[in-house]
This record gives structure tokens, sequence and C-alpha cells, in this order.
């Protein structure tokens, strides 16, 4: 599909976008405003903790973050493969999407069980409070994501996506974009700020 041919297919008649980029669109903003309750939550609270452990015990997780942030690239490169029409290749980027955002959700398993280990809990102090919280409610998104990506997958692997469903598929990848720009925001709360 030529880039004219696809921007005339994503607006409706009258030069408007369609239901479907509005309504990811709205999506999007709501999930923001949650989101940035709960950033400013943990500012808010951050070192007011009067019982440890502390924010000395977090740890960066840089590799699950590099994982994360590279399935943005593997999304639109599965995008680009669909719309060309090229099944395969859009199927092996998706599925590597999904490896990489199921990749992220281990190591935020592993994490936490690290961290509970070392007495930090969800009930310890303000530090677990507004740590699970947020990075919980992240965890969440991208758990609802990856659900929706394999729902596209097990559909592409029976022949139901085609090049005609590459918009709906972009508009799944707004969502996941989305996941991965709200982790750069919550990593840098929780892990740089401190």
């Amino acid at each position: 599909m030529s880039p004219a041919a696809a921007a005339s297919h994503s607006l409706a008649e009258g030069g408007l976008p369609t239901k479907g980029r509005v309504g990811m669109a709205c999506l999007i903003l709501t999930e923001s405003s949650f989101f940035a309750i709960f950033v400013v939550a943990h500012l808010f609270y951050a070192g007011k903790s009067l019982s440890g452990p502390y924010e000395n015990v977090l740890e960066a997780p840089v590799l699950a973050s590099i994982c994360l942030l590279s399935s943005s690239l593997s999304i639109v490169l599965a995008i680009r493969a669909l719309g060309r029409g090229a099944r395969t290749a859009f199927l092996g980027w998706w599925a590597l999407t999904i490896a990489l955002g199921l990749e992220f959700l281990l190591a935020t398993g592993f994490e936490w069980a690290r961290l509970i280990g070392q007495g930090l809990t969800i009930r310890s102090n303000l530090l677990g409070t507004t740590y699970y919280s947020l990075v919980g409610f992240h965890a969440l998104h991208v758990t609802l994501g990856l659900a929706m990506l394999s729902l596209v997958l097990v559909l592409g692997i029976g022949g139901h996506v085609r090049a005609r469903d590459a918009e709906r598929c972009e508009l799944l990848s707004w969502y996941w974009h989305f996941v991965d720009v709200v982790w750069i925001v919550v990593f840098t709360t929780v892990y740089v700020v401190q």
C-alpha cells in the first residue's frame, strides 16, 4: 500500500481520523492520566519511608528495559511487513515483539521475588506501596498488551490477518508504543530519580 493510499485509508470520509484512531488516542490519553497519578504519588512519597527497606534495594532492570523498548522496533517492522503482504515476516516480527514483552514480564517477576525476599512488599512501607503500585500497574498494561498481541499472532497463524488488517494492527501497536513510553517514565521515576 502506497503512503498516499495508507493515509487516505486511515481517514474516514471528510478527512477525519477513523473511529479506531480516535478511540485508541482517547484510551491512551485516559491511561496516561492514571499513570500520571501513580508517578506523582511515587515522587511525592519518595524518601519518606520511616522503616526499611529503602530505595537502595532497587536495582535498575536495564536488560529487561532494553528488551521492552526494542519491541517497539519489532512491532513497527511487523506492521510494515503486513502492509507489504509479507505474512511470514509479519508473523516473525510479531512473535519477536511478544517474546521481548514476555522477557520483560519475567524479569519484573524475578525482581519482585528478590525484593520480597529482602522484605520489600506492598505493605512494608511507602516505598513498597508506591513501587508495587506503579510498576505493577505498568506490568498489568504489558500483560494486557501481550494478550492482544498473542491473539493477533494466533489469528495470523490461522491465516486470518492480511494486509488489509494493517491499520488495525497499527492501532494495537500504538498501545504497545504507549506501554514502552510509559516504561521510560516509570524507569526514570523509580530507578533514576529515587
